[in-house]
């Protein structure tokens, strides 16, 4: 049970925690997995090397799940981090430290559900915004470099430091189109996300409302019962990239190898077994069926056209509103023992953002999603809404 999978003694001033996904070149990065326990990169990712340019120290390497999908990093092969039998936030227990901010990648929300159950600031920024040269790759499609702060204002700073263009990552999105967001007037809740979630997290709902109201945001309601299909369809991209991108990790380039091997087939099959967790294993061979010829078209293909329906639809809806409310997790705790696979279901919440691409910030224990590119216009009325409950 570890916080910090390795930490930087001398690091001074405004410090910075990274989650285990990012790659650096002083300090280890294990992606939460026995298959890169001790792996040291050759290279900073662009993250790292824009943060350091501004100043800020690298506090060291936080403990995150095995390869970033699970709930709030309680598959990781280092042990969950957690109080009194509840899971704890590596990122919070950071910023608690003394760290001025935290760098994870948001591969299923595991950093925004951290957020709103610590009551710190998350930003999933606009896919595309911030490179992910240099991460771990695991869902490529929706995977984001999040920024978790104490304020909305130190993650705002953070990441004008880390955003912009990097012909090192073939998705990173041009610096024109980022532009200036119109700022957030109105913002729909939507209901039927609502639905199931513990009393604490209706109170912060409504108390999120409330905050809005007194800035002069309109606050109105609508259904949004389409964005429920958006969680079936990010775990079946999710767990076909994965699939897709730990097939690398087979002993022989990096990483574990078995000891106990005769033929090449067992030296595969020992080290993955081996070195994988049960959770990443039942998301591999979900991945694995997904691509299969026999349910490709059928699953996958389908996937993808869910993914352009609820792109449509966030156009259409962004047409009459500027953003959108919602909880990040349906309780403000999980139980140390929690199943794994509840972060099949948990992401409910935050697979809407994840499978479009939009950004999404966390604060108060609530999530807005905004249309692409109104980063800092959400992060501002985050600010807003903090300043109204002190």
């Amino acid at each position: 049970m570890k916080l910090y999978i390795a930490k930087n003694e001398g690091a001074v001033g405004k410090r910075i925690a990274l989650d285990d996904m990012i790659l650096t070149k002083d300090l280890p990065t294990a992606a939460g997995s026995r298959m890169l326990d001790g792996y040291m990169s050759l290279f900073d990712a662009t993250v790292v090397e824009k943060a350091m340019a501004a100043g800020y120290a690298i506090d060291g390497k936080l403990n995150v799940g095995e390869f970033g999908i699970d709930l709030m990093g309680e598959t990781s092969y280092y042990g969950a981090i957690a109080t009194d039998g509840h899971l704890v936030s590596a990122a919070a227990a950071a910023i608690e430290d003394g760290a001025t901010a935290v760098l994870s990648l948001d591969v299923n929300g595991a950093p925004r559900r951290a957020a709103a159950q610590s009551g710190t600031v998350c930003v999933k920024p606009t896919y595309g915004t911030v490179s992910r040269f240099g991460t771990v790759p695991a869902a490529c499609s929706g995977e984001c470099v999040a920024v978790t702060a104490g304020t909305a204002a130190d993650c705002e700073a953070l990441l004008d430091v880390v955003a912009g263009y990097d012909a090192k990552d073939g998705t990173s999105l041009p610096d024109a189109l980022r532009g200036e967001a119109k700022p957030i007037r109105r913002v729909a809740v939507l209901t039927a996300l609502t639905d199931g979630v513990d009393a604490e997290t209706v109170a912060r709902i409504e108390a999120a409302k409330a905050a809005l109201s007194k800035n002069g945001i309109e606050v109105a309601k609508i259904d949004g019962g389409e964005l429920i299909a958006a969680r079936v369809a990010w775990n079946i991209l999710m767990s076909a990239e994965l699939c897709n991108n730990v097939s690398r990790y087979d002993g022989i380039k990096y990483g574990y190898r078995t000891p106990s091997y005769k033929t090449i087939d067992e030296l595969y099959t020992n080290s993955r077994t081996e070195a994988f967790g049960a959770f990443l294993k039942t998301v591999i061979l979900f991945g694995s069926e997904t691509l299969s010829t026999d349910t490709y078209m059928k699953v996958y293909d389908q996937a993808l056209r869910v993914r352009r329906v609820l792109v449509e639809y966030f156009k259409s809806l962004f047409e009459t509103v500027d953003a959108v409310l919602l909880p990040a997790c349906s309780t403000c705790a999980y139980e140390e023992n929690v199943d794994p696979e509840l972060a099949f279901t948990e992401n409910l919440y935050t697979a809407p953002a994840s499978v479009t691409g939009l950004p999404a910030v966390v604060f108060g224990g609530v999530q807005l999603i905004g249309d692409a590119f109104s980063d800092k216009a959400l992060l501002q009325l985050a600010d807003l809404c903090e300043k109204e409950g002190k």
